[in-house]
């Protein structure tokens, strides 16, 4: 589902994930109308604007996430602008990356979303690792799964983790360690699942709070 404002722009890039592939299952103008039909639309992944004329971006996604909690948020903008990311990220997107991207860059950034794969403008996974470290530094709350009760984790696991917290991509961490994309990605949500995680941007806080990141 696309969300923008600008129609030339959202139909520009309806119509490129749709040549490349992608169905386009709704498109959007306005946040709350987003907000509306997202249950109906089932989407898997949204590209969203950050800034749109009726609510903030930052409340479409928790919005969205709250009707349809398995939906994947693209925030795609404009704007750089620190405290926008960490606030996008903080309500649940699962990658931020700016409308000056490429298009294979952006379409790239579609399918790793879709895979649940955090994906950012370069400089921007820096700055969320870095604010992540902050709030642990500072025993800001943990998010959920990390209990005293919290499930054991294989070695195989933690070493994934490990290297998620370090902020390497999937294709990184498969090279790393002589695994598959796949079976990464398969590790990835295994630990999604036993630690009651929603997306990995929650599993790298997780693994820095541990200071699985060293």
């Amino acid at each position: 589902m696309v969300v923008d404002d600008h129609p030339m722009w959202r139909e520009g890039v309806a119509r490129d994930l749709t040549e490349a592939g992608h169905q386009v299952v709704a498109s959007c103008g306005e946040g709350r109308q987003a907000i509306r039909v997202v249950t109906a639309a089932r989407p898997d992944v949204v590209v969203l604007d950050l800034q749109l004329p009726d609510v903030s971006g930052v409340e479409v996604i928790r919005g969205l996430r709250a009707a349809w909690p398995q939906v994947r948020v693209l925030m795609l903008s404009a704007s750089g602008e620190q405290q926008g990311v960490l606030d996008a990220v903080k309500a649940g997107a699962t990658g931020y990356l700016l409308k000056s991207a490429a298009l294979a860059e952006f379409l790239d950034a579609v399918r790793r979303t879709a895979a649940g794969e955090p994906v950012f403008t370069p400089g921007l996974a820096g700055l969320v690792l870095g604010e992540y470290r902050r709030l642990a530094a500072a025993g800001g709350p943990a998010p959920t799964g990390t209990g005293a009760s919290t499930p054991r984790l294989t070695d195989r696991e933690t070493e994934v983790l490990r290297l998620v917290a370090k902020g390497m991509s999937y294709k990184q961490i498969a090279e790393r360690l002589g695994l598959s994309h796949r079976t990464v990605q398969n590790h990835v949500q295994n630990t999604l699942g036993k630690l009651q995680l929603h997306n990995r941007v929650e599993l790298t806080r997780y693994a820095i709070e541990r200071g699985l990141d060293d």
